[in-house]
């Protein structure tokens, strides 16, 4: 694990790559690495995320600045600039229901191959997708998602990258930080390593590659 300033976001990050960002409506989302892509301009984005929060907040911005080629999410009803985009066909748009959203990123932390769902089944949710029948019922295959990096928020980690989340600011978080093959993680605090309880550690430090520093 190494602590990184801000600035070498851009080395890590590059253009068509594929990003978990964690965060539910912009909360528990990285803003600052956010912020950094944006000054940097890294395009052809596809990020899986929970959704694309609002215009001016966390998601929202790369989508509002046309970074992002495509979104894989489970609604985008709080962000007019993403139905902008998706009917005038600039932005790709994968609608997944938020469980299964959930599971396929499981899936994809854990090595599975998929997932099987009734959820969608007898819906357009299912167009495309192979129904598997058991039990004399039928179920979605729905395939596992992984990325090139996550990008995590949390409220606090120690000098060997464990980490600490704020309520439910913990949402998506660790389950993409097990989903990716790189993870860079936004905290509030670096704290002395030992002073955290065992107990409120959710990510161990073994996961984390970078932690972006600290501004003073």
């Amino acid at each position: 694990m190494k602590i990184i300033d801000l600035s070498e976001i851009s080395n890590l990050i590059k253009e068509g790559s594929t990003i978990m960002i964690g965060g539910f409506l912009g909360v528990g989302t990285p803003e600052k690495i956010i912020d950094e892509i944006i000054k940097n301009k890294i395009k052809n984005l596809t990020v899986i995320a929970n959704d694309t929060a609002f215009e001016d907040k966390g998601i929202g911005k790369l989508v509002r600045n046309k970074l992002c080629k495509k979104v894989i999410v489970s609604h985008i009803g709080t962000n007019p600039e993403t139905q902008r985009q998706m009917i005038e066909g600039t932005l790709q748009v994968e609608l997944v229901p938020q469980g299964t959203l959930a599971e396929r990123i499981r899936a994809g932390s854990v090595g599975l191959g998929g997932i099987l769902t009734p959820t969608g089944v007898g819906t357009i949710v299912e167009e495309g997708k192979q129904i598997i029948e058991i039990e004399g019922k039928k179920y979605l295959l729905e395939l596992p998602l992984r990325a090139d990096i996550a990008l995590i928020k949390a409220k606090k980690a120690d000098y060997l990258g464990n980490l600490v989340f704020n309520l439910t600011a913990e949402n998506f978080n660790p389950l993409m930080a097990l989903s990716a093959d790189t993870v860079i993680v936004e905290v509030e605090e670096i704290v002395p390593t030992g002073s955290l309880s065992p107990n409120e550690i959710k990510i161990p430090g073994v996961i984390v590659d970078y932690i972006v520093g600290v501004e003073k």
